[in-house]
Formats: structure tokens, sequence, C-alpha cells
């Protein structure tokens, strides 16, 4: 299939498709009329790349996943450099888990002190001012 075909079956630009071919992702074939031409094995790569892209790995991550595709493996995910990328970016998600909930517990203890010292203005002056978004 040429570019434009491969491009719409994957959901990516042509651009896209020339740029993972210049970092390698993709092989850099081309028919006797000059065209670049692709298959399905290309196709499935360009899925895989696709899908970890959205979980968030980064383009270089992807690139075990394509190598072991390219290697015959069913799954891009079958073998060992595929596996050590998961594995560091499980290690990434749980740190950025951890950081988010040390977030999260600051900012839910701002909000119990802010809602004390609210509360306790308001026992002291019913004239004070009230927000109207206060549950």
């Amino acid at each position: 299939m040429r570019i434009g075909e491969l491009a719409d079956r994957a959901g990516v630009t042509p651009r896209t498709l020339r740029y993972y071919e210049s970092r390698g992702l993709l092989p850099a074939r081309r028919g006797g009329n000059g065209y670049r031409t692709y298959d399905e094995d290309d196709l499935r790569a360009l899925r895989q790349i696709r899908t970890l892209q959205d979980f968030g790995f980064d383009l270089e991550e992807t690139r075990p996943f394509v190598e072991c595709l390219r290697a015959g493996h069913p799954e891009g995910d079958s073998c060992p450099a595929s596996l050590a990328v998961y594995r560091s970016k499980l290690a990434e998600l749980d740190s950025l888990i951890g950081e988010l909930s040390a977030v999260r517990n600051t900012v839910g203890a701002q909000l119990a002190r802010a809602e004390r010292a609210m509360d306790a203005l308001a026992a002291e002056d019913d004239s004070a001012p009230r927000c109207e978004l206060r549950e």
C-alpha cells in the first residue's frame, strides 16, 4: 500500500509516517516507481506505536515494541526490551501517582483549614460574608 492509504488506515498523516521513517520506526521501502510502499506489518507497527503513545509512552519508548513485532512476535510486548520499557513506565507512573497524592493531601488540608477558619468567623459574627458556593 502507498503512504496515503497507510496514513488513512492508521489514523495519522503522511507527514507523521515520514517522520517515523526518519526515526527508523518504519522501513524506507520504495517500489519500482519510487513511491513508498508499506504492508500489513507496517500497519500493525503503527497501531502499536499509536496505542503506546495514547498511554503516555514517548516515541522512543515505542521502539522495542516495534522491533519485537518486526522480529516476528505476534505481540510487540513479548520481548525482554519491551518488558523493560513497561517496568520503567510503571515506575514512572507510580512516582507521578505519589506526587499527585501528596499534592491532593496538601490541597485537602488547605481546604479543611480554610473551612474551619470560615466557620470560626461565621460563629463569631452573623454578619460575616458568606460564600454562596459553600455547601
